[in-house]
C-alpha cells in the first residue's frame, strides 16, 4: 500500500503544498538581502567619516602611510637668462655696437660732444660732393627739436658733433631727425637705399670748462690726429675745411676764409655759458694740435 501511495504521487506531479513552501522561503531570503544593503547604504557620513579615519590610523600605525601624488615638470623651452650665444650680436662681426644702456641726465646748461659712425662698405665722407651734401643737411637741421649744432668736423666714416639740447628727449629727437636728413642726402649722392649709420650715437655730456674746451680741441684738430696716425686723411691748411673751423672764433691766431662772407653757415650760435664763455677761461685754441692739447689737459 506504501508503495502503491508513492506511484500514485509520482503520477500526479509534485505536492502543490509543498511548492508554497519553498517560494515562501526563497522570497523571505530576498526581503533579508534588501533589508542589509539599505542598512548598509543608510549609515550616516560621521560614522563613514570615523571608519576612514580609523583605517587610516591602522595603516600609518603600521608604517605604511599614503604616498603622495607627485608633480611630473614638463620641459619647455625657456627665453632669456644667462646662456651660451646670450647678448646683444656684433654688428660689424668684430664687436657689439653703443650699448643699449641708460643714458645719463642732460640740462640745458650743458652740451654734448656726440659721436656717428657710417656704417662700413659705404664711400669716405671727406670727399667735394659729400661734404656738400652734408652741410647742406647740417644748415637745415642746426636748430630743430630743441637741438642746437654748434660744432663739426667730418672724417672718413663717422662724424664728431657738439650740440646744445633742452634736455635728454631734445637731444634724441634732434640728432635722429639729423640723422635721417644726412641718410637721405647721402643715399641720394650714391643713389642707394638701406642704413647709412652703423649703430646709435654716442654722447658725452660736457659739465665743466675744461671738458668742454678738450671737447672743441678734439673736434678741430681730429682731422691733424688721424692724418698724424696715417689713417688716409689730409689737412693742408691751418684749419681743416671739413669742418665748423671756418666759422669758430675761438682761434688763438686769426685767419680769414675766402668766400666765407657768401656761404650759408651750417652751424648755430651757441648759447650756453660753457660754450660761449666758459671754455676760454682755460685759453683759445691754437692751430697746433701738440700745443692745444698740451694746453687743453693741463
Amino acid at each position: 500500500m506504501t508503495g502503491r501511495s508513492a506511484c500514485a504521487t509520482s503520477a500526479t506531479g509534485p505536492d502543490p503544498a509543498q511548492g508554497v513552501a519553498f517560494a515562501t522561503r526563497d522570497a523571505t531570503s530576498v526581503l533579508n538581502h534588501l533589508s542589509m544593503a539599505r542598512t548598509t547604504n543608510s549609515t550616516d557620513p560621521a560614522t563613514a567619516r570615523r571608519k576612514t579615519t580609523s583605517a587610516n590610523t591602522d595603516t600609518k600605525a603600521n608604517g605604511k602611510a599614503a604616498k603622495k601624488p607627485k608633480q611630473l615638470e614638463l620641459a619647455l623651452k625657456q627665453w632669456g637668462g644667462a646662456r651660451k650665444g646670450a647678448g646683444r650680436k656684433p654688428k660689424n662681426g668684430r664687436a657689439a655696437g653703443v650699448q643699449h644702456r641708460s643714458r645719463g641726465s642732460l640740462s640745458a646748461s650743458h652740451p654734448a660732444h656726440v659721436t656717428m659712425k657710417l656704417k662700413s662698405g659705404l664711400p669716405r665722407l671727406r670727399n667735394t660732393d659729400e661734404y656738400a651734401a652734408l652741410r647742406t643737411a647740417f644748415t637745415r637741421g642746426k636748430e630743430r627739436f630743441g637741438l642746437r649744432l654748434t660744432h663739426y668736423v667730418v672724417l672718413n666714416d663717422h662724424i664728431h658733433l657738439v650740440v646744445e639740447a633742452a634736455d635728454r628727449d631734445s637731444l634724441r629727437r634732434g640728432i635722429q631727425g639729423l640723422a635721417v636728413r644726412i641718410a637721405k642726402a647721402l643715399n641720394k649722392l650714391w643713389r642707394r637705399q638701406g642704413k647709412v649709420f652703423a649703430d646709435r650715437y654716442h654722447d658725452h655730456v660736457l659739465r665743466t670748462p675744461r671738458e668742454v674746451r678738450n671737447a672743441l680741441a678734439y673736434v678741430m684738430h681730429n682731422a691733424k690726429k688721424h692724418e698724424a696716425e696715417g689713417r688716409m686723411v689730409r689737412q693742408p691748411h691751418a684749419i681743416d675745411r671739413f669742418s665748423s673751423a671756418p666759422w669758430f672764433d675761438g682761434f688763438v691766431e686769426r685767419f680769414t676764409v675766402r668766400g666765407i662772407d657768401v656761404t650759408i653757415r651750417p652751424v648755430a650760435n651757441a648759447r650756453t655759458w660753457l660754450l660761449t664763455k666758459g671754455w676760454r677761461r682755460h685759453g683759445l685754441l691754437p692751430f697746433d694740435t701738440a700745443t692745444a692739447t698740451a694746453t687743453g689737459t693741463g
